[in-house]
């Protein structure tokens, strides 16, 4: 399923990226012994092995999905066995026992072996990736949006309802990707050129401390655009 999302979206001309989640607790790339594994016993933050025809950058530790896409900057970033985040999901299941086992809000769709069997269920539509992978292209295309900022629920309801809850609102074409309060902050923060969500608690904060010392600036107008650069040592 996983390839055929991929191919399709290529095929169409997107960018696309993905993301493998593994569930195996042993599971590690780097083989005890060698040089880079010994770079990483040594103490190095970040091992890179660059080879001929490939470059593998080892962290020593499990990355949270923010910092790992934070890599990215395609128009799709497919996640494989991904469970910790609001985006958009398909399920691929054998049988309607495991999707019922997985099924929330997010879900839009159902795929796998159970395609052979079923064409809905519970009102989702049930696609055969091997014979209808464009179906399952144009489902992507259609129901997929820009990636909400995944805060928990004590964090941020400032649009009235979880993140979770909202992607699927937006699902069920009860809402807009643009419900989100953080898609028309005042307040934009980048690192490296990389946005970094906050908020609105967060915001306020960072723009009463900024304007409460510019605003004793020669030059400083009221409703006007500040921006703050730091650069890096």
């Amino acid at each position: 399923m996983v390839e055929a999302i991929i191919s399709g979206l290529r095929k169409r001309n997107y960018t696309v990226g993905s993301v493998k989640e593994i569930h195996f607790e042993k599971f590690a790339i780097d083989t005890p012994g060698t040089n880079t594994d010994r770079h990483k016993k040594a103490g190095a933050d970040i091992v890179t092995a660059r080879g001929y025809k490939e470059t593998d950058i080892l962290f020593p530790r499990m990355l949270g999905l923010d910092e790992i896409l934070r890599f990215y900057d395609h128009d799709y970033v497919v996640l494989e066995g991904v469970a910790d985040t609001c985006a958009p999901k398909i399920v691929c299941a054998h049988n309607t026992e495991e999707v019922d086992e997985r099924l929330d809000g997010t879900v839009f769709a159902i795929s796998g072996r159970l395609a052979a069997s079923l064409q809905e269920y519970r009102g989702l539509p049930v696609i055969n990736a091997l014979t209808e992978p464009e179906k399952l292209v144009d489902l992507v295309v259609e129901k997929v949006f820009e990636r909400l900022p995944d805060f928990p629920a004590e964090c941020c309801s400032a649009c009235g309802c979880s993140c979770s809850e909202l992607a699927a609102k937006i699902l069920r074409q009860e809402a807009f990707r643009e419900d989100c309060v953080l898609s028309g902050s005042r307040i934009v923060l980048q690192v490296d050129g990389r946005e970094i969500p906050m908020v609105p608690f967060v915001q306020n904060i960072l723009f009463n401390a900024v304007t409460g010392v510019v605003k004793e600036l020669e030059g400083y107008r009221q409703n006007g655009e500040i921006t703050i650069r730091i650069k890096g040592k």
